[in-house]
């Protein structure tokens, strides 16, 4: 689950971790108000930074034309101006793609002098099942092009999730940063703030970039997290009620949404074969061979290891709210898998939703003699297969008759 960047500054905040003054709004009155607390306070800029689930805002265009998805303001009336434009506009960002998303909120925080940037994050390296820091000195710009271009300035620190991360690890990589004098001390309380966020949040990523060294209103420097992102693992969301509230649903897509209702696994594409599988390996594999034989896959849909028969029915219901579908592949093999369990489910799926697409069902495993006498006795037009390249070669014709 993502969240938006005020929401993970607030949790960044809760462990520690400096972040800069302000709060989401959701008016343009809202927006004044926190901007002349802001200006009364001291500081002589303000940043109203829109708040989807999506980067590049800054560079982004409004559908009205408007430029900036960031705006930097001087005083609380330009602010109020600036937020009437951005509110209830649609922002398109190399990341939203041309559809863009609408803008329902707005993060008004303290704006600074940036002095430099850094890049830092923590996430699990699944290959050592370890903690890990990253950590660059070309911030603001992405990892991966840091990783391109200059690999030997990306800082790698592995972290012992049982002690987790010590005083003295922190200054290391705060001094390995470049940092010196009383900014080392605060960033040493920053990383670990942030390492806290992740393993106490369930977090699969934390991400600070930039995180700056800024000059503050009264001259001084100091290091704060002027972005911030966080992905949230959904399997640990049942431990953090408080953050499991923190979801947009505005910010997902429909079908996804409503497939998560049945803990299904959905992910829209733009083909035109649908795609019912168990288990993600099993789902990219059904993927790859429709692509292999010509067709393209219209979702990934991962239906898990066992599914009951209202899931299957929930999924084709999901399936067919897709205009572009012109086939189903149904693909299962029956590990934990009852096969007449899936085969129930289409049956009745087809019945309830009077299907009228091609319908290539393929079942392995588990009770899959039953499973096949299920589909047989059935009455129903649906295509049987034995083996996954002879189910996507008659799910890629049938896709091409439909379209013919």
């Amino acid at each position: 689950m993502n969240i938006h960047e005020y929401q993970a500054k607030q949790l960044l905040a809760k462990y520690g971790a400096a972040v800069p003054p302000g709060q989401p709004c959701k008016t343009p009155e809202e927006v004044r108000a926190t901007a002349e607390k802001l200006f009364a306070a001291g500081h002589k800029l303000v940043v109203v930074k829109s708040q989807i689930h999506a980067g590049g805002r800054g560079k982004g265009t409004f559908k009205d034309g408007f430029q900036g998805g960031v705006q930097l303001c001087h005083s609380p009336a330009e602010a109020e101006e600036k937020a009437r434009r951005m509110l209830g506009n649609i922002l398109i960002t190399k990341q939203t793609g041309p559809d863009g998303r609408k803008v329902s909120t707005l993060l008004v925080e303290a704006g600074a002098t940036i002095k430099k940037e850094y890049y830092f994050s923590v996430l699990l390296d699944r290959s050592k099942s370890l903690p890990l820091i990253m950590a660059s000195t070309e911030g603001g710009m992405s990892i991966e092009e840091v990783a391109a271009k200059h690999p030997r300035k990306i800082l790698k620190m592995y972290i012992d999730p049982l002690a987790g991360i010590y005083p003295y690890q922190a200054r290391q990589l705060a001094v390995k940063l470049g940092l010196r004098g009383e900014l080392i001390g605060q960033a040493a309380k920053l990383f670990m703030g942030v390492y806290r966020t992740w393993w106490e949040c369930d977090a699969t990523l934390v991400e600070l970039n930039p995180l700056c060294v800024v000059e503050m209103a009264d001259g001084k420097q100091s290091i704060l997290c002027v972005d911030g992102k966080i992905g949230l693992d959904d399997n640990a969301l049942y431990r953090h009620e408080d953050i499991a509230a923190m979801r947009d649903l505005a910010e997902e897509s429909p079908l996804e949404t409503e497939a998560s209702k049945y803990n299904l696994n959905y992910i829209k594409l733009d083909g035109n074969i649908a795609c019912l599988v168990n288990g993600a390996g099993l789902a990219m594999a059904t993927m790859d061979i429709i692509q292999h034989y010509g067709g393209m896959p219209a979702n990934f849909l991962d239906v898990g290891g066992g599914a009951s028969t209202e899931q299957v029915r929930a999924a084709f219901k999901i399936i067919l709210t897709d205009p572009n579908v012109k086939a189903i592949l149904v693909n299962i093999f029956g590990g934990i898998m009852d096969c007449n369990t899936i085969a129930q489910g289409v049956v009745a799926a087809v019945r309830e939703t009077g299907l009228k697409l091609p319908l290539v069902v393929r079942l392995e495993g588990n009770n899959v003699e039953l499973g096949r006498q299920t589909l047989a006795t059935s009455g129903l037009s649906i295509i049987t297969a034995t083996t996954m390249a002879d189910a996507a070669q008659k799910a890629v014709a049938a896709a091409k008759l439909t379209t013919n």
